[in-house]
């Protein structure tokens, strides 16, 4: 049912995003500091080096790319340009934390939070990122921001600090891109993976990768658990729904700090997986800015 589309051996794979328009998968490499785009059908990567991690990545409404990096935003105006930065650089000055997992709504704003390597201090929050470069705490004390995702409506927010086995899910002003009352959406047995980053699909459940749980899951909008897909790799790190018919599933993984009996065991650990799916994705909203 897996697919390995890219033996990538990715140290940390992760934010991957489907541009429709140029039928090429967008994701990260965030400890190698890359940008990849790959093009499923002939399995061509292009790749960007930076010079610091980049943590998330999504395509501009306008052209271009919206990247999560080290201190903040940046702006990518095209492939193989220089980021420059976009916003508050809310990261600065503070070399425990850097930006994590991100997702666009459908007003083009891009909620980004953060991740603090310090697991014993709930230092990491979530903001919002308006177009004109404006930006709102959204919220804090959290280890890991994680899991972002609305629903086809844009009146639900996911999210997931992903230390607590914890999904969370908020009610949401689509118009203003205010958060009101969050509840428990789902909680994960503890020792059975992790929640790390998900997406939503066309009717209205939710995938979440599980790091250290060798599988992604596909949730109801109740929460409920309706489907799970094995990897043959331990960390899987974010699923993103894309191709053609927005039926095809990619998943990024991470092969870093693997022993090497664990290496052993999951050869292609870092590569990109791909696997079909019964419900399509829905085709995700650029960044405003």
């Amino acid at each position: 049912m897996v697919d390995l589309l890219l033996d990538a051996g990715a140290l940390l794979g992760e934010s991957p995003r489907w541009h429709a328009a140029e039928a090429r998968l967008y994701w990260v490499d965030i400890d190698a500091h890359r940008i990849h785009r790959t093009d499923p059908a002939t399995r061509a990567t292009e790749t960007m080096q930076l010079d610091g991690p980049v943590g998330c990545v999504a395509p501009r409404a306008g052209g271009g790319l919206i990247v999560g990096l080290k201190d903040g935003c940046a702006l990518i105006d095209h492939w193989g340009a220089a980021p420059r930065p976009f916003g508050p650089q809310m990261l600065a000055g503070i070399p425990e934390q850097r930006c994590n997992d991100a997702c666009v709504d459908a007003a083009g704003r891009f909620w980004v939070g953060s991740v603090t390597s310090d697991k014993t201090n709930p230092a990491a929050s979530l903001y919002r990122l308006d177009p004109d470069g404006s930006m709102t705490t959204v919220f804090g004390g959290l280890l890991t921001s994680n899991g972002a995702a609305f629903s086809p409506d844009g009146r639900t927010f996911y999210h997931a600090d992903t230390p607590t086995h914890a999904l969370r899910a908020y009610t949401v002003d689509p118009t203003t891109g205010t958060l009101g009352e969050g509840r428990l959406f789902h909680r994960f047995e503890m020792g059975k993976g992790r929640p790390d980053g998900g997406t939503v699909d066309a009717e209205g459940c939710y995938w979440s990768a599980l790091w250290d749980g060798w599988r992604v899951v596909r949730l109801s909008p109740a929460g409920e658990l309706l489907q799970t897909v094995a990897l043959p790799v331990q960390r899987p790190s974010m699923i993103a729904l894309g191709g053609a018919d927005m039926k095809t599933a990619f998943v990024t993984t991470a092969g870093k700090n693997l022993t090497d009996e664990e290496r052993k065991g999951q050869p292609h650990a870092g590569g990109l997986f791909t696997f079909r799916v019964d419900v399509p994705g829905l085709v995700q909203p650029g960044f405003g800015g």
